[in-house]
């Protein structure tokens, strides 16, 4: 893969052979920066499971302090007083019959996060093709399908990510914007490791976080010392 001449310039600040600690590699992210808009901070975390084995899944949800710096359009799918309490948390959609239509007939996706009341997942169940792909299926684990739909859209507002294994074994997450600064993002990733820290799964064996990876959507990946990747003070 070929990088341009800024990426060059700012992987040269990254030593390969460190494993940073979790500030300095944050510092790091932001320092490399180099692209001219507000780049997104994502943290890389491969974890020590198997995504093939149901009792050694890595899921969940987490509200990040500092928000990701993203505005986040919701869609909730709700009837009588559930939508109407959606849409007056911030729902920028709100439906169900005709909203799960408009997304079969015409393919609308213009959502970040979907929102189901559990009364609704009869429903929403036949968009599991359309949806779950694109990470965008209710869950109960996300807490994504839950009778406060307001509540969860709040959340999700406010910067409540999900943060799940993939075929690789590796979670992927955005922690915020390089506008942020090393403290606000800091903040944030202690929260998100935390969690992933405390998801961890009975049956996983040996080391649970084996890599994590701090980058800048545009620039080069700072490795985190894994043994020192939750941050406990």
């Amino acid at each position: 893969m070929k990088h341009g001449k800024k990426y060059l310039e700012s992987a040269k600040l990254v030593d390969r052979a460190t494993l940073y600690e979790p500030a300095e590699a944050l510092e790091l992210a932001i320092k490399t920066s180099s692209a001219k808009f507000d780049e997104t901070v994502e943290v890389h975390v491969r974890l020590g499971v198997d995504s093939r084995h149901a009792d050694q899944q890595v899921r969940g949800a987490v509200v990040l302090p500092n928000g990701t710096g993203k505005k986040v359009r919701v869609a909730v799918f709700a009837k009588g007083e559930a939508a109407d309490a959606a849409a007056a948390a911030g729902a920028e959609i709100v439906g169900a019959e005709d909203l799960v239509a408009k997304i079969q007939g015409e393919g609308f996706l213009d959502f970040d996060v979907a929102i189901a009341a559990p009364n609704m997942m009869g429903l929403v169940g036949r968009l599991g093709k359309v949806l779950g792909p694109r990470g965008l299926m209710p869950s109960p684990k996300a807490g994504t399908v839950t009778p406060d739909v307001a509540k969860a859209v709040e959340e999700a507002k406010a910067g409540k990510i999900e943060y799940r294994l993939d075929k690789t074994n590796i979670i992927h997450c955005p922690i915020g914007k390089v506008s942020f600064g090393a403290e606000k993002l800091a903040e944030n990733y202690k929260v998100l490791l935390g969690a992933i820290e405390k998801a961890k799964p009975a049956a996983a064996k040996g080391q649970y976080i084996r890599s994590c990876v701090v980058a800048s959507t545009m620039g080069p990946g700072v490795r985190i010392n894994p043994a020192k990747a939750v941050i406990t003070d």
